[in-house]
């Protein structure tokens, strides 16, 4: 078993994440962190984080960037409206952009691992979004754990279990696992109910749906389906 921190948002990438690498892999999580950087679900992803990490039985922390929030001008931060395409473009990415983000959140894990000795970060890279966004490619994940074998001592690996996965199939491994997808918080919009408009929610609904997952939709987006 290998000491591990796992970034935890409280979305659908990140829990499966966590609850995939706690039944299949030798990565022993201790500790989540969920970032605070003025975003929309700020206050929801915090506290549904620290849900998932109360189940897990996993210590949470949460890092206050309020300078990230004064240099995103994109929309899920600034007052702008969100995608709501339900597709992954290079234009509906650019509006939500946030300016380093996975790499800033990665660096900060790092500095953990460099002082307690955590030896890994694990962080939900998946197929579908690393297509049009550049830091959820395995090209991301390798580089950016080469940069820590000299920008730290303890030399930690980011690893992304998901990263060859879509969405669906991400829905379909949290079933058979147990994942409490009742704490999921992928909305763009939304404090605490999802919308279920935005690209985000509209991408979490579909998944649900191809995997039956109809209980889910009911108790994330307040709908009764067949």
């Amino acid at each position: 078993m290998t000491k591990s921190i796992v970034l935890l948002s409280g979305g659908l990438d990140s829990l499966v994440t966590l609850g995939y690498s706690k039944k299949h892999t030798d990565y022993n999580v201790e500790l989540a962190l969920t970032f605070d950087y003025g975003q929309k679900s700020s206050q929801a992803e915090i506290e549904y984080s620290k849900k998932i990490a109360e189940y897990y039985n996993i210590e949470h922390k949460i890092i206050s960037l309020d300078w990230l929030k004064e240099i995103t001008q994109t929309a899920l931060v600034a007052d702008t409206k969100v995608p709501e395409t339900g597709l992954y473009t290079k234009e509906s990415a650019a509006l939500v952009w946030v300016p380093n983000r996975n790499a800033l959140f990665l660096n900060i894990a790092a500095a953990f691992c460099d002082s307690y000795g955590y030896k890994y970060i694990l962080y939900g890279a998946n197929k579908e979004e690393g297509s049009t966004f550049p830091d959820n490619t395995e090209e991301f994940r390798a580089s950016i754990t080469e940069v820590f074998k000299t920008s730290t001592l303890v030399h930690p690996k980011v690893a992304a279990p998901l990263i060859n996965y879509n969405k669906n199939d991400i829905v379909r491994i949290a079933v058979e696992d147990g994942v409490p997808l009742e704490y999921v918080r992928s909305c763009y919009n939304s404090a605490y109910k999802h919308c279920g408009k935005c690209e985000s929610c509209t991408n979490l609904k579909n998944a649900l749906k191809a995997n039956n997952c109809y209980k889910y939709i009911n108790i994330l987006f307040g709908e009764n389906e067949d």
